[in-house]
This record gives C-alpha cells, structure tokens and sequence, in this order.
C-alpha cells in the first residue's frame, strides 16, 4: 500500500501539486470554502490513480490545490464514506497522500445532526473527541512503519490549540460554536428515535457518517487536526420529525458562510 501512496503524490506533484501546507476535506454541502482559494490546480478524482471515483451526487469529488492568505492549501471537494461501500483504507487514501505531499495540518468538516437538544440546526459545533461506532477501521492489518506507530496514542486526537484558536475566533467574529463530542454511524439511513437515545446515553453530542476515520489515520500521522460540524437537524427522540439529504444540504448551506469564515481565519492564525 505504502508504494500505491508514493505513486499518487509523486503523480500529484507531477502536476504541479508540490509543498502544500495544510489539507482540508470539505464535507456534504460544505463545498464553497472552496471559492476562497486562489486555485493553482484541479484534479478529477476520477483522474488520480488510487482515488476511487465519488459516487455521492451531490459531492463535487476534485482536489484542489492552491493558497488562502498565502499559505499553501490541499482540499477535497467531496470525500469518500463507508455507506458507499468504500473501504477504510481507501477512504483514508487521500489523507495518507496528503502527509507524503507535505501537508502539516488538517481542517474537516462534515454536516451532522444535533442530538444536544439545547442547540439548533445551523449552528456550528468544534468537535472536542469522538467515539468511533464504524464496525472496520483505517488502521487495520499491517501497520505502514512509513507513515506511524502500530499503537497511536489519542488522547489529543483534536488539537488543543487550534481549538483554542477557534474559541478565540468565533468569539471575535460573534459566531456561535458549540463543543462537543461526535460520535458515527454507518449511514446511509438516518437514525430511529431508539438509535438516538442510545447514542446520547452513549456520550455523542451529534451523529454523523464520516470524519472519525481520517482522524484516525491523521493521528496515526502525526498530522494535528481540527474539526468541524455543521448541525444540520435536529435529533430529538420524543419529536422526531422527518427529514431528507436536500433539506440537510440546504441548511449547511447557509452556514456554510460562518464555517468559511473560521477556517479561514484559523489558517491566517497557523502562521
């Protein structure tokens, strides 16, 4: 596998994709961050070798390289989730070839829903942990010396101090930005109202179908990482009501604007 990661960013860099600084994947209907780098390249996912083409519609499925205030950025429009039928390991392939590129940093985003009764749908939450409930995960089989130890350490797997940078600048620019801890599910259904109780009573905040595992192959990098979601419904087992992916994308749409502005002014901040 190691060689597989060293010939896609060797084919990245062939195109000119070279020293990127800081990764991002930009989750369901979170894509317009996108609009605020000033793009060097462009690349179809379907064209790099080892990325499998996006089967989610509404998912762009490119990378895109260029700068936001002068430092060097890599994102994924769209990324890859279980639900689909994906692997671990190749869910977490992009993030892998993003350490090899260079990256030393990773911003995620993902849409979730709130199962914090005291929040709202379009607010924001900075993910403080996470529980993993994937039934596989990324770091299976034998461990890629290359890349980081057979035993991770997590007890910090979202950095203590972008978090505190993200405090100080949601504070700044009056944005609300719950804390909390993000617990998966495999999707892709929604939850049953009995689903949602447990997983409260189980530590989870909010539930969603992705991030956990780049995380892990993050940490297992050495990459630091912040994480955010955008509360996209909310989860209240003694009210449920029905909801259905446009709406959800509707509403990270209109957060999306908060979301930008926090990450790019994190990246201002990693300097």
């Amino acid at each position: 596998m190691i060689n597989e990661i060293k010939a896609t960013a060797e084919f990245l860099r062939s195109k000119g994709i070279t020293n990127p600084e800081i990764g991002i994947v930009l989750g369901t209907g979170l894509g317009n961050l996108a609009d605020e780098i000033e793009v060097i390249q462009e690349v179809p996912y379907s064209d790099i070798p080892g990325f499998p083409e996006a089967t989610v519609e509404f998912h762009a499925g490119k990378l895109i390289y260029g700068t936001i205030a002068d430092r060097k950025v890599l994102a994924m429009k769209g990324r890859y989730h279980f639900y689909e039928g994906y692997s671990m390991h190749q869910i977490v392939f992009p993030i892998r070839v993003m350490k090899l590129l260079g990256i030393e940093a990773l911003l995620i985003s993902n849409a979730a829903g709130s199962m914090n009764l005291d929040w709202k749908k379009g607010e924001l939450m900075m993910i403080s942990d996470h529980i993993n409930k994937f039934p596989a995960h990324a770091l299976n089989g034998a461990n890629i010396e290359e890349l980081g130890t057979r035993f991770p350490d997590m007890s910090e797997a979202y950095n203590k101090g972008f978090r505190s940078a993200l405090r100080q600048i949601s504070s700044r620019e009056n944005i609300t930005l719950h804390e909390g801890v993000y617990i998966t599910a495999q999707g892709p259904m929604l939850e049953t109202p009995s689903e949602y109780r447990y997983l409260k009573i189980a530590g989870g905040d909010a539930v969603g179908m992705s991030t956990v595992p780049e995380v892990i192959a993050a940490n297992h990098m050495g990459i630091p990482v912040a994480a955010i979601s955008v509360l996209t419904d909310e989860c209240d087992p003694d009210n449920l009501k029905p909801v259905n992916i446009e709406e959800i994308i509707a509403v990270a749409g209109k957060a999306e604007k908060k979301l930008t502005t926090l990450f790019v002014e994190l990246i201002k901040e990693l300097k």
